[in-house]
């Protein structure tokens, strides 16, 4: 296999441990003023996402290094042409982080109503434009010859990749949801539970809406290969499987369910972009692809040897993690945050 596909492939990975993690952990947060109503409740959904938030941002991080050091390029036109974007979602999850250390550091609740906002605010927006950055990428952007984005921020604000951005948004929140069910107990729970049962139908439409966008939007029915078309019918099937889950009372299953969601729309999109890392609109001759995108060889042999020696311990310490901090929480429990 080429180092240039087995990277392709490796950031693909990243990102579908990041959006997995990351996305019940921004669907808490999003629910945090919903699903908790006096200061220890809301502690108790705090709680629940305390100790991993860190650590599943790491992902991205891990990816955004990736991209970096295999396809500086990509990294490039990427950060450059969305970097409004991006520095809207850099400032929520700062202010986000904070929150998380802050809140705890007053008794006052104005200063916490404060910083539960922000964790609000940190986890919305980014659940919202991951969505509207993936849609523009696989819909396609104004790249010209020189790999340099010639749109402006309100081109990436066009309602294919609008709707994307829903797409994500739901379906974290559904995926939170689901989360807070299995993490939490008594009235959070209960509420918890209210939520899935809402969420689930307009998951569903949102993703049809967006199916069939695509396929007048982008060239997937001119690239169907076996990743995307696996990838649509994993998501498919989650969606329904979550449906059929969580109305039948198994939240467990309805939560690996999601998962499978977000697994299979990584697949597709990562699929329907192979070789492609950014399609241009002005063009194929212009597209990123994971060859003229892409660092030396070296760099790329480099970079596999250290990723294989150091992933191990980072899977192996962040499953410890969720292991050890496993217990259901409640009001009664021991609350740091």
């Amino acid at each position: 296999m080429e180092l240039q596909v087995l990277w392709f492939l490796l950031i693909a990975v990243l990102f579908t441990g990041f959006l997995f993690l990351e996305g019940f952990d921004y669907g808490v947060g999003i629910l945090l003023p919903f699903v908790a109503k006096d200061d220890r409740e809301r502690r108790v959904v705090v709680n629940s996402i305390g100790p991993f938030w860190d650590g599943n941002e790491v992902w991205l991080l891990t990816a955004g290094g990736a991209i970096f050091a295999a396809f500086p390029h990509w990294y490039a036109t990427l950060f450059s042409g969305f970097y409004l974007a991006l520095f809207l979602i850099l400032v929520a999850l700062i202010l986000r982080g904070v929150a998380f250390e802050f809140r705890s550091k007053d008794d006052s609740p104005r200063w916490r109503a404060m910083w539960d906002g922000a964790i609000f605010f940190g986890s919305f927006v980014p659940a919202l434009l991951w969505g509207v950055a993936f849609g523009n990428i696989l819909r396609g952007v104004a790249i010209d010859a020189s790999m340099t984005y010639v749109g402006s921020f309100f081109d990436l604000l066009n309602p294919y990749a609008l709707v994307g951005g829903l797409v994500t948004l739901s379906l974290f929140i559904l995926h939170g949801a689901l989360f807070l069910e299995l993490k939490t107990g008594g009235v959070v729970q209960e509420r918890a539970k209210q939520v899935t049962r809402r969420a689930i139908v307009p998951v569903i439409v949102l993703a049809l809406v967006f199916v069939g966008l695509s396929l007048v939007e982008t060239d997937i029915l001119q690239r169907l290969n076996v990743a995307n078309v696996l990838g649509l019918v994993a998501a498919v099937v989650g969606l329904l499987a979550g449906a059929y889950f969580i109305f039948s009372g198994r939240f467990g299953r309805a939560f690996a369910a999601t998962g499978v969601v977000i697994v299979g729309v990584v697949a597709l999109i990562f699929g329907t972009l192979f070789p492609r890392v950014m399609p241009s609109s002005l063009g194929e001759a212009f597209d990123l692809t994971i060859f003229n995108a892409s660092s030396s060889p070296y760099t790329l042999q480099v970079m596999t040897v250290i990723a294989l020696t150091v992933v191990p311990f980072v899977l192996l310490y962040q499953g410890w993690t969720y292991w050890v901090f496993r217990k259901r929480l409640t009001t009664d429990s021991h609350l740091e945050y």
